[in-house]
């Protein structure tokens, strides 16, 4: 391995279950030193983390980085989206941050959106239709069910502005961060004044947006961190606008994230405003926006029905006439939040390899129907779909993605994306370069090109009508069944 030619970045993953750290080389993209540190989360009906041990874990994870750290002379938090933190007087924690996947405030999304003039009012007023994974579905949950946090409540953050902060003492974030939140119109690029105080929100509780290429702060002097006072600090950003800017991604270029959940997304030039929910419109870090789909079931189930059949998740068989809707713990893509998992076509002769192929297309099915609502009409369709995530290198993961979609199949070698493209945004402070560029500078995609196949136009044609046919029961409420 080379040695550095520096200067140094350092870039942060703080994510749901730990944070990582990269020390990174910015004339050449090497990474020279990298730590990790995990955090908890809770257990039961909700999904809460202490904002203080992201900062111990951040601190340990730099810690581990050693003298490089120190060396740094800008650095970016990329993180969780969503969250949210509520910060007293004394800027310390009043509560376990909310986080993205406590789906306790879905009565409160469901509510906002009829109160608020319906689904079309929020996608274009804030590009998507809150879900309730968002910021302000959470903030009206607190309000309702715990007043007396509320008004306690003197600043209002997400994940990665907690971290920031602590480092300038400014509260600030980033378009890419807040256009998750529910309460930033995509239009204006501002705070939306009437969501606010229909939410009992006071702007004044919250962070000042800095622009892609504006310097959020400096390190200041009272911290216990590796870094050297004045060291320059990055906006940050949220983990898949980092992760975008981690794949130098041009605009139309589409990504499959292969995790527990799955994600598509692509760089779009438009504003995207999808009045159904199924696209959020995010907006990137750089300027541009990130219409972005989710699937809930991905790796997860498709590794749990390996479970169930004593299997290895690669012990794939072709399959014929055999349909499976890998749908276990609902679905938002397609929107079916009630659903479990459905099985169509089962026979005397149907093997084990063949049911655990037919998860496989199940969930790449959803994932490819959703790509289709992401991409606009500017997008390449030959493009290779860039595949990251857990389940990006796994064989059958690969060749089921190449079938079903017929096209070319990138899998980058890099493997801390979020982290790389906060190391980018901060080497961007640096050079003043568009932090996309310099991870296309870096080469972040560099990988093998798995040559596009025949589409499976059978096999997609079989799900989306077993799909359609379904409907009705993967509708039904639990009671109901």
């Amino acid at each position: 391995m080379s040695a550095a030619e520096g200067p140094l970045v350092v870039g942060v993953d703080t994510s749901t279950q730990s944070t990582k750290a990269l020390v990174v080389d910015v004339p050449t993209g090497q990474v020279v030193a990298s730590g990790q540190a995990p955090h908890t989360v809770s257990s039961g009906a909700g999904r809460e983390s202490d904002p203080r041990q992201w900062w111990d874990a951040l601190c340990e994870a730099l810690r581990q980085c050693g003298d490089a750290a120190h060396e740094a002379a800008a650095v970016s938090i990329g993180g969780q989206q969503h969250g949210l933190v509520t910060l007293d007087d004394r800027g310390e924690p009043v509560r376990p941050a909310l986080l993205w996947n406590d789906v306790r405030s879905a009565p409160q999304a469901r509510r906002l959106i009829e109160e608020l003039g319906g689904a079309k009012f929020w996608a274009e007023r804030t590009g998507s239709v809150p879900a309730a994974s968002f910021t302000v579905t959470k903030w009206a949950w607190l309000a309702e069910n715990e007043p007396e946090a509320v008004r306690a409540t003197r600043a209002v953050r997400l994940p990665h502005d907690y971290l920031t902060e602590r480092l300038t003492g400014q509260g600030t974030t980033d378009r890419g961060d807040a256009s998750g939140t529910g309460w930033w119109a995509s239009g204006t690029e501002s705070y939306d004044e009437e969501i606010l105080a229909h939410v009992g929100l006071d702007p004044a509780m919250l962070p000042r947006v800095v622009r892609p290429g504006e310097v959020a702060g400096t390190v200041r002097d009272s911290h216990d961190l590796p870094f050297s006072k004045g060291t320059l600090v990055a906006p940050g950003t949220g983990d898949n606008a980092a992760a975008a800017l981690g794949l130098g991604l041009r605009p139309g270029t589409p990504v499959l994230s292969l995790g527990t959940s799955g994600t598509v997304y692509a760089v779009s030039k438009r504003r995207p405003a999808d009045p159904t929910g199924t696209v959020a419109g995010f907006a990137d870090a750089h300027g541009d926006w990130l219409p972005l789909a989710c699937t809930l079931n991905c790796t997860l189930a498709v590794d749990r029905l390996a479970t169930l059949l004593g299997l290895d998740r690669e012990a794939v068989e072709p399959t014929s006439g055999l349909t499976l809707l890998p749908y276990l713990d609902g679905e938002r893509t397609p929107n079916l939040p009630n659903a479990s998992g459905l099985l169509h076509g089962l026979r005397h002769d149907t093997t084990a390899g063949q049911l655990l192929q037919a998860a496989y297309d199940g969930a790449v099915h959803a994932l490819l129907s959703a790509l289709d609502l992401v991409l606009d009409e500017d997008a390449d369709h030959s493009a290779p779909l860039l595949l990251i995530g857990g389940g990006a290198r796994g064989t059958a993961w690969q060749q089921t993605v190449r079938r079903l979609s017929g096209r070319p199949v990138q899998v980058p070698e890099a493997k801390e994306l979020v982290a790389l493209g906060a190391a980018a945004q901060a080497a961007g402070l640096l050079t003043g370069e568009d932090p996309a560029a310099v991870a296309r500078r870096w080469n972040t995609t560099r990988g093998p090109v798995l040559d596009a196949v025949e589409r499976d136009e059978e096999t997609l044609a079989r799900i989306t009508g077993v799909l359609s046919d379904a409907a009705p029961l993967l509708e039904r409420s639990p009671e109901a069944h």
